[in-house]
Formats: structure tokens, C-alpha cells, sequence
């Protein structure tokens, strides 16, 4: 995604923001029981994004990058932690914790691919034996429990958090996503529109989950994850 932004003209930064790594494409071995990483839960992912944006202000006349035009991207894990930063940027939780003011950490515009928004509704609908043990894996990684309580349900589900100081968002997703359905995508756009914030969003017909740039040149890639993940579980 970042190759194709710069070719595009525009400047590209990746952020390898801290994740629950561990055996092929970062999955740990799901038949041993997982550790909890202090290192990789919540709210570090999102306050990582904050210091990424830290550090291009910082060298803004370097890079020469227009800092009232910084966005941020993301897909699947990583569109819902642009999600939860798009909706915490302006929070103590954020600015606070790297004493500054919270101007500086505003993102322009935010780009979600097939996010995962609300993670009561997540927990709510049928799944798969191999989704089942993902999303349970993965709220450990990500809470420290692999069935969170409410509360914490609510606070790492940012379509409940979308307020006015909110960023304009171009989201998009598949109808034939099973690991991460659509309506992630159509409830983040409702919130956006109750709050009266600008948005564009494109629910495609086709398509699994992790398209990428949705070309041949990342279909085979797909192809690969998908066939690693069962060899997995």
C-alpha cells in the first residue's frame, strides 16, 4: 500500500506498530497455550501511531511533508487501531501521555479497509471453529483475556467513541467477508453520519477478507495467508 501511495506522489510512512508476533506472517502456534505480551495491548498500538506522528512533525521541513495534511491507513487489525486513534487522538489517554498538546496529534483524514469496528457486535455473531479460536487469540493479544468484559468491549470499540473532533473517513469493505463482516464498516459510516462527519464508503460484492490492493499482484499473497492459517489451526 505504500509502494502504490508513493507512486501515486505522495509521501508513504509504514508504521510496524506492536503486535503479538510468533511463528508464519506473525500467527503464534494456536495449539499451545498463548502468554500475555504487555508489550502489544491496548492502548500502546494506538499511542504509536501518536509518536509516528510526533515524529514526522518533528521532521516536517526535512521530509518536507504538509503537517495539516497527515492521514492515516490501515487494514483489517491495523484499520481498527486507525479507527481507535481516529476516535482517542484528541483523549488524555493520548496527548497526555506524551505531554503534549492535542493539536498536534490530529490525524487530516483516516482510510479503513475492512475494519473491525465494535467489538460487542464481534462477540455477537456466529462464527467458524478456526474464526472462533482467531478472535478469541486475538482479544488475548490485544486486552489480555480471551473473553474481555463488557467494559473493555465498549473502550476498544471505536464506532461507540466517533465524536465531533472525529476525522473524515473513506472506508470500504466486501459482503463476503466472513473473519471481518461488512457491517463493521456500515456501522462505522452510521456513527460518522450521526455525528455529521464527512465519510465515503464502498461495501464491494466480492471479495474475502484481506484484499490488500485488491489486484493480482497481492491476490496470490491472499491465497498463501489463508492456506497458512488453516495449516495452523
Amino acid at each position: 500500500m505504500a509502494l502504490r501511495f508513493a507512486a501515486m506522489g505522495y509521501h508513504a510512512f509504514v508504521l510496524r506498530y506492536s503486535t503479538f508476533m510468533g511463528g508464519t506472517f506473525g500467527f503464534p502456534d494456536f495449539q499451545k497455550e498463548m502468554e500475555v505480551n504487555e508489550n502489544c495491548m491496548h492502548p500502546t498500538p494506538m499511542r504509536e501511531i501518536g509518536k509516528a506522528i510526533l515524529t514526522i512533525r518533528e521532521h516536517a521541513e526535512e521530509w518536507l511533508v504538509d503537517v495539516d495534511k497527515i492521514a492515516i491507513c490501515g487494514f483489517s487489525a491495523g484499520a481498527h487501531n486507525c479507527a481507535m486513534y481516529s476516535v482517542y487522538w484528541d483523549k488524555p489517554i493520548i496527548h497526555e501521555y506524551f505531554n503534549g498538546k492535542p493539536e498536534m496529534f490530529k490525524p487530516a483524514a483516516t482510510i479503513l479497509g475492512y475494519t473491525l469496528s465494535d467489538y460487542l457486535f464481534m462477540r455477537s455473531i456466529p462464527k467458524s471453529p478456526i474464526d472462533q479460536q482467531l478472535f478469541e487469540v486475538s482479544n488475548l493479544a490485544f486486552t489480555g483475556s480471551k473473553e474481555p468484559d463488557e467494559e473493555t468491549l465498549k473502550e476498544v470499540s471505536p464506532v461507540l467513541h466517533v465524536s465531533e473532533s472525529t476525522p473524515p473517513m473513506f472506508l470500504w469493505a466486501t459482503s463476503e467477508d466472513t473473519l471481518v463482516p461488512a457491517q463493521h464498516t456500515l456501522r462505522m459510516a452510521h456513527a460518522l453520519a450521526d455525528k455529521k462527519i464527512p465519510y465515503e464508503v464502498h461495501i464491494y460484492e466480492k471479495g474475502p477478507h484481506g484484499l490488500s490492493l485488491s489486484a493480482q499482484a497481492t491476490a496470490r499473497q491472499k491465497v498463501k495467508f489463508i492456506k497458512t492459517l488453516q495449516d495452523g489451526l
